[in-house]
C-alpha cells in the first residue's frame, strides 16, 4: 500500500470492497511505540447495518486498519475482515 499523510484522510468516505458505503472517517488510533495505525473510528452511514461490528459508545464504528485494502478517493475495506 502507498504511503498517505494522515491529514489527507480527514473526512474520507469508507466503502466496503463490495461497494457499500460504511461511513465517514472520524479519527484514527495509532500505536505510538510502533508507529502503526491500529484502527479507524468511523461515523457510520445511516443505511449501514452496524450489527456484528465493534462499536464505541454505540455511535462510533471501530474497524481494524488491517481491513484496509486501498486508499484513494475512498478508503476501501474488506467488510468481512472488519467484523469483530
Amino acid at each position: 500500500m502507498t504511503r498517505v499523510f494522515a491529514r489527507t484522510l480527514s473526512r474520507k468516505k469508507i466503502m466496503s470492497n463490495d461497494g457499500k458505503l460504511i461511513g465517514t472517517l472520524k479519527n484514527i488510533r495509532v500505536d505510538f511505540d510502533s508507529g502503526q495505525v491500529v484502527e479507524m473510528l468511523i461515523h457510520p452511514d445511516q443505511t449501514f447495518d452496524t450489527a456484528n461490528y465493534d462499536m464505541e459508545d454505540d455511535k462510533i464504528l471501530k474497524i481494524s486498519f488491517e481491513a484496509v485494502k486501498d486508499i484513494k478517493d475512498y478508503i476501501v475495506v474488506d467488510r468481512f475482515a472488519a467484523r469483530r
